[in-house]
């Protein structure tokens, strides 16, 4: 009987209340995400500037709310679906018939539904087309490499963008439609600095953009080239981008003559990097930054998705193009220059040669139409749209 003192049961409660209190904390989340052992530290990072910005208030100015994400509906439907799938990209592939233009009625519950989005009347038709900046007026330019939290970015140029830093210029017709891909994996101040320089950078190239990172989900080695045909696919699936610009989250642009859409052939972006004395490592070199449109991309099957770890699938990519009877187009240094962010050295793949080798007998059967995976989030932001994808292609096939 003495153990049912109420002495005992204090006690008793207490520890139960601490317990309860310890597994919300490592395992489960207030907005409704299950704590699984997918990429909980990956989500919660991102996340946490969203609810940053949905409870700020200081001397009257309140900061601008994040965006609303996809649909609840499109996040359960996300999650209900996340069995192995094959993406196949066709030369006729569908997509949402989306207005960039600040003017439009943006809804994103109708982008689960594949229809045309209800629009307002815009402006657009009574501008001219937008012409490319003139070079005469351009030149170097200064990154600016202070270190902000995602909140301070967001409110800085969340206003001038449309949610998930999609942006059109309001004073004449875009040309050129450009999404950026961005690989992603725990890279979380390169990706503040590198929102914070590439956005400016862009809404003076008078170009409708829109900035997509895609996050790959803990468990095998990073695949930098699965993530950026994830990011094609799904891009697609939202606008008929007809260029893309395939960005590494570290290299920041140094000059604004450096323009980001997509010549008649492949360009090869970052011919200058800072850490390599500002010169071209080899001829053949597509890595870093690069520009393809949709149908270069689909002529060459995308990226080879067996290069887990670091190296090999941009020198597979160039030698894809080759064989597509493709060349790499370039700017002068003078003008392709590109800071590069430090960070630590990545493990090096042990397989990345032998890939090479023998990558021109699996270019038909290995990209964007071979491309396994599962999309367990997506977020759009007032500064990017978020992926959080898991490659489903096994890695001992490489």
């Amino acid at each position: 009987m003495i153990l049912f003192t109420k002495a005992n049961l204090i006690r008793f409660l207490a520890g139960a209340i601490c317990l309860l209190l310890v597994l919300n904390f490592v395992g489960f989340r207030s907005d409704g995400a299950s704590g699984t052992s997918l990429s909980k530290l990956s989500i919660r990072r991102v996340h946490k500037y969203a609810h940053k910005h949905r409870n700020a208030s200081s001397g009257g100015i309140r900061l601008p709310a994040a965006p609303l994400a996809l649909s609840k509906e499109r996040e359960l439907h996300n999650a209900q679906n996340s069995t192995s799938t094959t993406v196949i990209a066709i030369a006729n592939f569908t997509s949402i018939p989306q207005d960039l233009s600040p003017f439009a009625n943006f809804n994103s519950t109708n982008m689960s539904t594949h229809k045309p989005l209800p629009m307002k009347p815009t402006m657009s038709a009574l501008h001219a087309n937008c012409t490319d900046p003139d070079p005469r007026d351009g030149g170097p330019v200064t990154p600016n490499t202070t270190l902000e939290s995602l909140d301070v970015i967001e409110a800085e140029l969340g206003p001038l963008l449309r949610p998930g830093g999609a942006f059109q210029p309001d004073n004449c017709n875009p040309q050129h439609h450009v999404a950026i891909v961005v690989p992603f994996r725990d890279r979380y101040a390169h990706l503040s600095v590198f929102l914070r320089n590439i956005h400016p950078f862009l809404m003076k190239q008078r170009i409708a953009y829109r900035i997509f990172i895609v996050e790959q989900t803990n468990g095998k080695p990073f695949n930098r080239a699965a993530m950026m045909n994830i990011g094609y696919l799904e891009a697609l699936k939202l606008y008929q981008w007809d260029c893309f610009i395939f960005h590494d989250v570290d290299l920041l642009p140094l000059d604004d003559r450096n323009l980001y859409n997509c010549p008649r052939q492949p360009r090869h972006m970052s011919v200058a990097i800072d850490t390599l004395n500002f010169k071209l490592p080899y001829r053949t070199i597509f890595g870093g930054v690069s520009a393809m449109t949709r149908e270069h991309f689909q002529a060459v099957n995308g990226f080879s998705n067996s290069f887990f770890g670091w190296g090999g699938e941009d020198d597979d990519m160039s030698n894809r193009l080759k064989h597509a009877n493709l060349f790499i187009s370039r700017y002068p240094v003078n003008i392709a220059r590109y800071k590069m962010l430090k960070h630590q050295k990545e493990k090096a793949n042990p397989k990345r040669y032998e890939n090479i080798q023998n990558g021109m007998n699996k270019i038909e059967m290995d990209g964007i139409n071979s491309i396994k995976y599962g999309i367990y989030s997506i977020k759009e932001f007032p500064t990017f749209t978020w992926y959080l994808a898991e490659l489903r292609n096994s890695e001992r096939k490489s």
